[in-house]
């Protein structure tokens, strides 16, 4: 299947001042349009896929701003408002007094066709879960998944819309849901309050909620599956394994809880005695990962993959991607996750046939010389390739420096589940090691899993008692994923002795 796009483009122009609006008309490239962001005493800007440009040389003024809010609707208590009978979402920033400094116009676009990726899911009448970083099309997918619950499944849908993101600003729905009947929300704090309404007053078969962010939300969306609604949503988090790591919405899929083994079974299982296992059946029964806006990675039994995240097995999950004809492929992929405690970023193995070549590395450089990496790439004989876009890399590297500052390119590489790997300096010798590090990637990973297993029973230990804990001699990276399980547990740690006997030390701050 094809997809078809509508973006009520002109709708949004008109609200701008000439002196923004103009430049976008005249632009082929309108239809890659993400957004105008529009700040007090700064040009103009509009940010596209992959580029941002500049609008125009004059600054924005506050008549500027003042003349967008006047043709808008009002803004709620989370600074967003909207374009009646369209999907564009105008958000505010505001100075200490209230006034609008600030405006970021989102293009809110229909996407006919990309539920064809889980559409044999939605129409098998399970709960179904979405995660993405923001921006992927979690909200576009779940405003199809609406329309098709009601138009060809033929549903009583009704959607809890907080923000007025699914079904556009306004008191009339936007066409794009279909039949589906829409519930706004007043103010966001009270979303929960509004998904217990909607079952109790409308009697609905299916319930479409977008955000689901706290646990209150996560509360009333458990109660909402207990009464045999199809429940159909999005949460913060980009895979199921940030839900394991968030307390406050693991309960949409099952929720954790530690439990004290005997001694006898501790033995059997081969496990510490202090274990982390599932409390409940989860609330969805299936969880899936948006990758990109052609492809998903779905897990279709939620209980059985949790159980074996926390225990450290392998599980497999199902590829799903539109290719350039619109026709839907699939494959399988083994992941190797590490358990609760361990960092987002899972070490991931794709299932590969016998004798097939391991893939290239794709490598995105922040920060970092890439003629001394190509340079210590030949010396090595080794193949990799550096890429230009975060998006399509397997490997993120920056050094040092960089790493300290926490920008955004390196948070949101570790929010997308990528290996991130941290140079000392711009030296060849340290992209040397870095080369020899993913070139034994397969040995690589049983050190790894070996190296935070140990960190793993360490922290119960501190958890349990035990003043400190001192680690065996690892490497830095080793190192800095063993200090982030210490931080993830509220615990303490730091790094010991000299290279290459330095080790981490975990304790609990008196």
């Amino acid at each position: 299947m094809q997809k078809t796009i509508i973006d009520d483009s002109d709708a949004l122009l008109n609200i701008l001042p000439p002196f923004v609006s103009q430049p976008l008309r005249e632009r082929e490239d309108r239809g890659e349009l993400l957004e105008v962001v529009m700040d007090l005493g700064r040009p103009p800007e509009a940010r596209f896929h992959s580029y941002e440009i500049v609008l125009s040389p004059k600054d924005v003024t506050q008549e500027d701003l003042e003349y967008v809010a006047s043709r808008i609707g009002a803004f709620n208590d989370d600074n967003r408002a909207g374009i009646e009978r369209t999907l564009h979402r105008i958000s505010a920033m505001r100075n200490r007094q209230g006034r609008i400094v600030g405006l970021t116009c989102r293009v809110g676009r229909a996407v006919f066709g990309t539920v064809s990726l889980i559409e044999d899911l939605v129409q098998s009448g399970r709960n179904i879960l979405l995660l993405g970083r923001p921006g992927v099309g979690k909200t576009t997918m779940l405003r199809e998944v609406a329309r098709v619950l009601a138009d060809e499944v033929k549903k009583r849908v009704v959607i809890v819309d907080t923000s007025n993101e699914i079904a556009g600003d306004g008191d009339i729905p936007h066409p794009a849901i279909g039949h589906a009947r829409r519930m706004q929300v007043t103010k966001p704090t009270m979303q929960h309050a509004v998904m217990i309404e909607a079952v109790e007053n409308h009697m609905p078969q299916a319930i479409v909620i977008d955000e689901i962010g706290t646990d209150l939300e996560a509360a009333a969306a458990r109660t909402i599956a207990e009464r045999g609604v199809q429940l159909v949503g999005t949460a913060h988090g980009n895979t199921l394994e940030n839900l394991i790591l968030n307390p406050i919405l693991s309960d949409l899929i099952g929720g954790i809880q530690t439990v004290t083994l005997g001694d006898e079974e501790a033995r059997r299982r081969g496990t510490q005695k202090s274990i982390l296992e599932r409390k409940a059946p989860p609330t969805f029964d299936v969880v899936v990962e948006i990758q990109e806006f052609n492809s998903v990675a779905l897990h279709a039994d939620v209980s059985e993959v949790v159980d074996a995240v926390l225990r450290g097995r392998p599980v497999l999950r199902e590829v799903r991607w539109l290719d350039p004809d619109g026709v839907l492929q699939k494959k399988q992929e083994r992941v190797l996750p590490f358990s609760e405690n361990q960092p987002q970023a899972a070490v991931r193995e794709a299932v590969r046939k016998p004798g097939e070549d391991v893939p290239v590395p794709r490598v995105y450089l922040f920060g970092v010389n890439r003629v001394k990496l190509e340079q210590a790439a030949r010396e090595k004989q080794y193949e990799l390739s550096v890429v230009p876009e975060v998006r399509d890399a397997t490997v993120f590297l920056t050094c040092k420096a960089y790493y300290r500052k926490r920008p955004q390119k390196v948070r949101d590489a570790e929010l997308a589940g990528l290996p991130v790997y941290v140079l000392k300096g711009n030296s060849v010798g340290e992209m040397r090691q870095f080369i020899d590090s993913i070139s034994g990637s397969r040995k690589r990973v049983d050190a790894v899993g070996l190296a935070l297993k140990e960190a793993e029973e360490a922290i119960v230990q501190v958890l349990n008692g035990r003043d400190s804990v001192l680690l065996s001699p690892r490497s830095s990276y080793v190192r800095r994923l063993q200090h982030q399980m210490a931080e993830r547990s509220q615990l303490a740690s730091r790094s010991l002795g000299k290279e290459p006997q330095r080790r981490v030390e975990i304790f609990r701050e008196s």
